[in-house]
């Protein structure tokens, strides 16, 4: 089984600016070319420096120097205040930055990795990307059959029950992937985050650029949500069992007497559940669901207290 972070697939000298470049030059090399020679890396066989450039922003990716999105500083003081105004449709703001050459440097490695045999025990699997090693050196907790592919970055104290996490995604210290959980390509989940069992963190490798899904820090996700398409949900939010959210859903708060329509994005500290909403259509009128901000949890309380206050209080099932 071929090492994928073998030094000698990749540049370990250069600077992050040079490998943008490296990449963005294979990029404009693999669309010349026709799709079938572009699925075989053509452009990497006549220039091997853009196909090392390529493996290395992976192996970067995979020890953690190098992530798919990070928080945009100016954020932090200059977002707007989306609370404040009633009956409003909100759309998210960029409290993240997206580093869309990664997401391509993603779809390059595809056709340079090889097909190989990977045994665990009795079990085999045929793939081009291997899991993740030396899981006890880096402090992450991995339980049979859960898996970590190379490529991504799960940071020290995390938990993966029977789950999985995909290329490209980060997962913050003290994290759990519960079972059958699912962290998406890209996805970027945050410290101290609870996904409960069978969430799915939908993943994005196209258009570069697209946002991923983003769970900021403190999040609790209860079981079998779903949440896709660049929904971002903010520190501390709670998501009850069995929401789902598209970058069409509305999010609607409803604890203030005119309702706030938020999309693509769930704010920070917001209990949140599934609902229904009525919407008429030529043949009659039916329910199509949306989630709805029923609370929020509490600033100044500890995250665990003002958690389990925030799931007894708003009756929110996890």
């Amino acid at each position: 089984m071929q090492d994928p972070s073998a030094i000698e697939l990749r540049l370990p000298d250069e600077s992050d600016d040079s490998l943008r470049a490296l990449v963005e030059e294979a990029i404009r090399k693999a669309d010349e070319l026709p799709p079938h020679h572009r699925a075989l890396a053509n452009w990497a066989r006549t220039e091997p420096r853009l196909g090392q450039a390529v493996c290395e922003v992976i192996y970067r990716l995979d020890r953690g120097t190098l992530r798919v999105a990070t928080r945009n500083q100016e954020s932090l003081s200059t977002a707007p205040d989306l609370l404040g105004s009633d009956s409003a449709t909100h759309i998210a703001p960029e409290r993240w930055l997206v580093h869309g050459w990664i997401q391509s440097a993603i779809n390059l490695y595809f056709p340079l990795a090889q097909l190989e045999t990977y045994r665990a025990g009795e079990l085999e699997f045929f793939d081009k990307i291997p899991p993740k090693r030396d899981l006890a050196s880096a402090g992450i907790r991995v339980v049979p059959p859960g898996i970590v592919r190379y490529g991504a970055h799960v940071e020290k104290g995390c938990v993966v029950m029977p789950g999985y996490v995909n290329i490209g995604a980060r997962v913050g210290t003290g994290s759990m992937v519960d079972t059958w959980a699912t962290v998406g390509s890209c996805a970027q989940v945050g410290k101290g985050v609870h996904l409960s069992g069978g969430v799915g963190l939908g993943g994005v490798l196209e258009p570069a650029g697209a946002r991923p899904v983003i769970i900021e820090d403190g999040a609790f996700i209860g079981s079998r949500c779903v949440v896709v398409e660049g929904v971002l949900v903010e520190e501390e939010a709670v998501l009850g069992a069995g929401v789902v959210l598209t970058a069409s859903t509305p999010i609607i708060d409803v604890t203030g007497a005119n309702e706030v329509v938020h999309k693509g994005r769930v704010p920070a500290r917001s209990v949140v559940v599934a609902g229904v909403r009525p919407r008429r259509f030529p043949a009659g009128e039916y329910l199509l669901p949306c989630a709805l901000i029923i609370g929020q949890r509490s600033e100044s309380t500890d995250r665990k207290t003002s958690l389990n206050a925030a799931l007894r209080d708003f009756s929110v099932s996890a």
